[in-house]
């Protein structure tokens, strides 16, 4: 297994040569997303609008961070399952998303758009929140704060352990 860092927003080639299972060390602005930001973000990019950032620049991690204590940036990032935004894929790609992070497996036509639109599959491992939580520089409510933890939250991440899972 291969250990590569990769930083947001990905350089024309920087996917180039990866391959499945290689770990990635990811750094850069990231964005939270789960079912009900999705279900949201596809509704206003359905409509002809512009979303509050650029889903070219960033990647969409698919968590939603627990309260902070007191003294730290962000609470635990666990992944959710990643499978629960596959009806959201294709509209995502179509508007220049490329990088998602998530756990577990993704449908048959999900993993086939990703590859379709040059797409990355990121998986972190789950059940390690707190650890992963360690790889937070800042973290701020973004969009929806009334969706609690479903709420989209942007995130700056220093070396982020992911593993590739689709590519």
């Amino acid at each position: 297994m291969r250990e590569i860092r990769l930083s947001l927003p990905l350089k024309p080639g920087d996917m180039r040569g990866l391959e499945v299972s290689d770990k990635v060390l990811l750094s850069g602005d990231i964005y939270t997303a789960r079912d009900q930001a999705h279900k949201r973000m596809v509704d206003i990019l359905g409509q002809g609008q512009d979303l509050a950032f650029d889903l070219k620049k960033t990647a969409i991690f698919y968590c939603g961070p627990s309260p902070a204590r007191e003294g730290q940036i962000c609470g635990a990032v666990g992944p959710t399952t990643s499978y629960r935004m596959d009806p959201y894929v294709e509209i995502m790609l179509k508007h220049g998303l490329r990088v998602m992070i998530g756990k577990g497996d993704r449908g048959v036509e999900c993993v086939r758009l990703i590859k379709e639109y040059a797409g990355l599959y990121l998986t972190c491992v789950g059940g390690i929140s707190a650890v992963l939580s360690r790889h937070i520089v800042s973290c701020e409510t973004f969009l929806w704060p009334e969706l609690g933890t479903e709420a989209v939250f942007h995130m700056v991440v220093k070396d982020l352990p992911c593993y590739v899972a689709i590519v």
